[in-house]
C-alpha cells in the first residue's frame, strides 16, 4: 500500500522546513508565505483528513485564542476555567498566550490574527494605548476584549465595575469604624489600576473621609510587590487602621506583612483584597474580597466570541458584570457569616 502524505514529502513539496510544516499544520503562528505554500502543498499531495488542511477550505482552524497578562494569576485561571467548556461544546480548541502584560507582545498578538492561526481572541489588556485601538479598529478575526476600552471602540468588551467594588469596600470598612484606610494600588497607568485608584477618591469623598497621599501606595498586582508596598505604607503611616489592596495578590502580600510585624487582622488593621480568587478563602485569616465577576467575564467572552463568529454582522456590544463584597475575617473576625450571606451587590459607577 503507497504511503499516504507525511510531514516530510509537504516539506519538500512547499520548499520548507519539516518544522515550519509542523507549525502551520498546528495552528502555531507563522510567517504568511509559508502558511500558503504548506497549505498549497498539503491540498495537492491530498492531506485533507488533518483538521488544519480541511480548515484551507472552510477557512476556519476551530480555534480560539485567550490572551492575558500572567497565566498564574487566580483571576485569569478563573475566567480560563469558564471560557474553555463555553468554546470546547461549540467544537473550538483555546490557545493560551500569556503576555506578562508587555504591550508589543499584546500588539503582536493582534497583528497574528491575519495569519488566520485562530478564528477569534479573547483578550485581557491591562494598558489600553493607541496601538491597541488602531489594532482593534483593524482586527483581522473577531475580538472580544475583557477590561475596559474606550466608547465607539468597535469590538464586543467585557468590563468589571472596579470603583464600584471599591465603595462597597470601604463602605464596609467604614461601618466598622475603620477612618485612616489606605490603598496598596497597582500601576495608576493600568485600567485596573486607574479604575481602583478613582474609586477610591470617589469613596472617600463620599464618605466624607479626606484624601491622604501618605496613605497611598503604588506597586504591582503580585504577593511580592504587596509585600513591598505595605512595608513601605506601615513604615510611613503605623497608625493605619485597615487596607485595601487592589487584587487578592497584593492583600496576601499585605497579611504575610502585617503578621511579620506582629499587627493582627482584624483587631489591628482589617483587610479587603480584589477579585474574590480561590486564594481568598483560603488564606489566614480569609480574606475579605471584592468579587468582580471573574468567571462570569470569561463565560461572557466565551459566549460574545461565539455569536461574533457567527454573525459578524452584529453591533458590538458592553456588557458590566456588577462587584459583590464577600465579607470574610480579614475584615469581620472569625465569626463573619458565610461568604453567601454576606454578598452585597454594587451598582453604578465606572467599569473597569
Amino acid at each position: 500500500m503507497a504511503q499516504g502524505p507525511t510531514i516530510t514529502t509537504i516539506a519538500q513539496r512547499a520548499g520548507v522546513s519539516i518544522a515550519s510544516v509542523s507549525r502551520v499544520l498546528n495552528g502555531l503562528p507563522t510567517r504568511q508565505d509559508t502558511v500558503s505554500k504548506v497549505m498549497a502543498a498539503a491540498e495537492e499531495l491530498g492531506y485533507v483528513r488533518n483538521a488544519v488542511a480541511r480548515s484551507l477550505k472552510s477557512s476556519r482552524t476551530h480555534q480560539v485564542a485567550f490572551a492575558m497578562a500572567d497565566v498564574g494569576n487566580p483571576a485569569y485561571l478563573a475566567m480560563l476555567r469558564e471560557i474553555q467548556p463555553v468554546l470546547k461544546a461549540a467544537g473550538y480548541r483555546l490557545v493560551l498566550h500569556s503576555t506578562g502584560a508587555d504591550v508589543a507582545d499584546e500588539i503582536d498578538v493582534l497583528h497574528s490574527l491575519g495569519e488566520r492561526y485562530v478564528d477569534g481572541l479573547i483578550m485581557v489588556p491591562l494598558r489600553v494605548t493607541e496601538a491597541h485601538l488602531r489594532m482593534l479598529a483593524g482586527a483581522r478575526a473577531p475580538v472580544v476584549v475583557i477590561g475596559s476600552v474606550p466608547e465607539g471602540t468597535p469590538v464586543d468588551n467585557v468590563r468589571a465595575d472596579s470603583r464600584t467594588g471599591v465603595r462597597l469596600a470601604l463602605d464596609h470598612l467604614h461601618t466598622l469604624g475603620r477612618r485612616r484606610v489606605g490603598l496598596v494600588n497597582g500601576p495608576p497607568d493600568t485600567v485596573p489600576g486607574a479604575a481602583r485608584g478613582a474609586g477610591y477618591r470617589e469613596a472617600l469623598e463620599a464618605l466624607g473621609l479626606p484624601y491622604d497621599e501618605e496613605l497611598v501606595e503604588i506597586g504591582d498586582f503580585y504577593r511580592a510587590d504587596g509585600r513591598r508596598a505595605v512595608a513601605a505604607l506601615l513604615d510611613r503611616r503605623p497608625d493605619i487602621d485597615a487596607l485595601m489592596c487592589a487584587n487578592d495578590l497584593i492583600a496576601l502580600g499585605a497579611l504575610d506583612v502585617l503578621r511579620a510585624a506582629g499587627r493582627r487582622v482584624p483587631q489591628d488593621v482589617a483587610v479587603v483584597g480584589m477579585d474574590d480568587t480561590d486564594l481568598a478563602a483560603a488564606s489566614w485569616p480569609s480574606l475579605t474580597s471584592v468579587s468582580l465577576g471573574s468567571a462570569e467575564r470569561g463565560r461572557t467572552a466565551a459566549e460574545l466570541l461565539l455569536d461574533r463568529l457567527q454573525d459578524g454582522d452584529v453591533t458590538p456590544r458592553l456588557v458590566t458584570v456588577p462587584p459583590r463584597l464577600v465579607v470574610r475575617a480579614s475584615t469581620a473576625g472569625e465569626q463573619a457569616p458565610p461568604s453567601g450571606d454576606a454578598d452585597r451587590l454594587g451598582a453604578g459607577g465606572g467599569a473597569a
